[in-house]
């Protein structure tokens, strides 16, 4: 006995068509409409499972209303140059007017009771021109929006001119710095050079009498070399900030 016939509607009825890129999910939207005075369930089915998601993919469509399905293509690696052979069955059945358990109809269900349609899958990529409709669709033409553009803009230049000025003056004072830190070097060795023959000169008064000006040279060299070890960290510090700013 043959099947009967499918007394879902379904739009589309033939193919269901996924519009790329495919670099995300795709969705495609099947409808079916019960135009009967009775429930139908209905299950959607495809050959390619693992590559779609469908929801809902069954349920009970009652008399005189419709369903939305979505199907879901996901993300892949499109090749213009092969063509889909993914397929979609909708399989359908009349509710029994006492149903209590949709499962249950399936499973007791004869196969000439069962109703199916099959649509087939394409897969289209977006032409060069509807790219650049949709484009030019999006881009906002209003004047006060060019204008904000233009306010937004300015700021921002002023703000990399104020940067460029900012790095040159702590460049310049890197600069002074160096010759800081280069004019106490000399200094402190100078003092050490001092301090050396001085000490070479009292060397027999050392033991009776202790030099204050030896003191006084050692308290002067250490004063010395503690700012040149202050100068030497802001000089690290600057340059850890110069460097910040250029990347």
């Amino acid at each position: 006995m043959a099947r009967q016939e499918q007394v879902l509607v379904l739009e589309p009825q033939q193919e269901l068509k996924f519009r790329g890129p495919f670099t995300d999910v795709v969705t495609a939207t099947l409808k079916l409409t019960n135009p009967t005075d009775r429930n139908v369930c209905f299950k959607v089915k495809t050959t390619a499972p693992r590559r779609y998601c469908v929801r809902p993919n069954s349920g009970i469509i009652d008399a005189g209303t419709s369903i939305n399905v979505s199907v879901m293509l996901q993300p892949f690696e499109y090749d213009p140059n092969e063509k889909s052979k993914h397929k979609f069955m909708v399989q359908s059945i009349l509710a029994p007017r006492d149903m209590t358990d949709m499962e249950g109809v399936w499973k007791e269900a004869k196969p000439e009771e069962l109703m199916d349609s099959k649509l087939r899958c394409t897969f289209e990529m977006p032409l060069e021109n509807d790219k650049t409709h949709e484009s030019e669709s999006i881009k906002p033409v209003s004047s006060s929006t060019s204008v904000k553009t233009e306010h937004s803009a300015l700021p921002k230049s002023a703000s990399a001119s104020l940067d460029d000025g900012e790095v040159k003056k702590i460049m310049e004072e890197c600069r002074q710095l160096q010759m800081e830190v280069q004019r106490l070097r000399e200094e402190n060795k100078q003092i050490r050079e001092d301090d050396g023959v001085r000490k070479r000169k009292i060397t027999p008064m050392a033991a009776s009498h202790p030099n204050p000006l030896g003191s006084t040279a050692m308290t002067k060299d250490e004063g010395l070399s503690t700012r040149i070890l202050a100068l030497c960290l802001l000089f690290f510090v600057i340059g850890a900030i110069i460097g910040k700013l250029v990347l």
